[in-house]
C-alpha cells in the first residue's frame, strides 16, 4: 500500500489520536515542518505503550518527543567530532608508516607488493589499489594541497592523499596490509592488531550514521565486538552467556573510544554525553531516563568507564 502525503494539521491528528498531548499547536507544527515529520517520529516508539498497543503512554507530551530527537543530535555531534579525531589520527599515523617503509610517491605506496600477499586477499588487494587511485585523482584538484602537489611534484604523497581518502578506504586499507604492518599501527593505540580490525567496521559505521544525520541512539552494528575488561569492570548485567550491554550497541562504540582516543579528549567525550543525558532527564515526565540509557545500550554506571585502566 503507497504512503500518501499528510498535511501539517494531519500529522499533528495523527500524534493527538495516539494519545500524545500537544502543548502549542503551532510550534509544533513548525517543528514538524523543520525537522521533518518522518524523522521526529522516528522517535515515538519510547513512547509508545507496546508493540502491540501503539498509543502513547498517559501523559507523554510532544515536548518530549521533540527532547529526545534533539538529544540524538546532541550525541550524534559529540561522537561525530571525535569519531573525526580518530580518524585523522589513524590517517596520520598510517601514512607516516607506510611512507617510511615504502616510499611517498603513488607507485611506491601503492605497490601490490606492500600489502598481504596470502591468495584469499589478492583480489581485495588489487580493487582498494584501484579505489583508492580513482579516489585520490579524482578529488585532487579539489583540495589545495593534493593540487598543489600535483601540479609542482607531479605527485601526490600519501600524508596528502589521505585527506582526499574516505574513512572507509582507509580502515579497508589497514585490513590488507602486512600484519606486521597491521601490528605496528594498532600498537600507537595499545591494541590487539585483530581487535582493532574488528573495531574499524563499526567506528566506519557509526561515522556515516552520524555524517548522515541518522537516528543513533538505538542503532546496533551487525558484528558484536568482543568481551573486554570495561564489560567485566562495569559489572554489566549477563543474559545467556552475553553481556546485555556494549556489545553491538552504541555504549560499544564508547567502549572502542576510550580505547583509541586520547585521555584527555575521552574525558570530554564522556562529560559531554553525561551532560546531554542529564539535560534530557530534566524534560522527561512520562518515561525515565533509565529507558533511554537502556536502548543505548548505556549501564547505569556508565561515567566509571572513565576511571578504568
Amino acid at each position: 500500500m503507497n504512503k500518501i502525503f499528510k498535511t501539517l494539521d494531519e500529522q499533528i491528528n495523527i500524534l493527538q489520536d495516539k494519545g500524545m498531548i500537544i502543548d502549542d499547536i503551532e510550534t509544533a507544527k513548525e517543528v514538524l515542518l523543520r525537522e521533518n515529520y518522518f524523522f521526529i517520529n522516528g522517535y515515538r516508539m519510547l513512547f509508545m505503550k507496546s508493540n502491540k498497543d501503539r498509543s502513547f503512554v498517559t501523559g507523554a507530551n510532544f515536548r518530549e518527543l521533540y527532547g529526545v530527537f534533539n538529544f540524538d543530535r546532541q550525541v550524534r555531534n559529540i561522537l561525530f567530532k571525535n569519531l573525526l579525531i580518530f580518524e585523522n589520527n589513524l590517517k596520520s599515523i598510517m601514512s607516516y608508516h607506510l611512507s617510511k617503509a615504502y616510499g611517498i610517491k603513488e607507485n611506491d605506496y601503492l605497490n601490490p607488493d606492500n600489502f598481504n600477499n596470502s591468495m584469499e586477499k589478492k583480489r581485495q588487494v588489487n580493487d582498494l589499489i584501484n579505489k583508492m587511485k580513482r579516489q585520490i585523482h579524482s578529488n585532487a584538484n579539489n583540495h589545495t594541497a593534493t593540487a598543489h602537489y600535483s601540479t609542482r611534484y607531479g605527485y601526490i604523497p600519501l600524508w596528502i592523499a589521505v585527506k582526499v581518502l574516505s574513512f572507509g578506504i582507509v580502515s579497508e586499507l589497514y585490513l590488507i596490509l602486512k600484519p606486521t604492518d597491521q601490528k605496528e599501527v594498532a600498537s600507537f593505540f595499545n591494541v590487539d592488531p585483530y581487535e582493532f580490525a574488528t573495531y574499524l567496521p563499526v567506528l566506519s559505521n557509526y561515522r556515516n550514521l552520524c555524517a548522515h544525520e541518522e537516528i543513533l541512539f538505538d542503532h546496533h552494528v551487525q558484528r558484536p565486538i568482543k568481551d573486554t575488561r570495561f564489560h567485566q569492570k562495569l559489572d554489566i548485567p549477563i543474559l545467556n552467556n552475553e553481556y546485555i550491554y556494549g556489545k553491538d550497541d552504541l555504549f560499544s562504540l564508547i567502549i572502542i573510544l576510550k580505547q583509541l582516543l586520547r585521555k584527555d579528549d575521552f574525558h570530554n567525550l564522556i562529560k559531554e554525553l553525561d551532560y546531554e543525558i542529564n539535560a534530557l532527564n530534566g524534560k522527561l515526565e512520562s518515561i525515565s531516563i533509565g529507558k533511554i540509557l537502556d536502548k543505548m545500550g548505556f549501564p547505569t554506571n556508565y561515567m566509571e568507564i572513565e576511571s578504568i585502566e
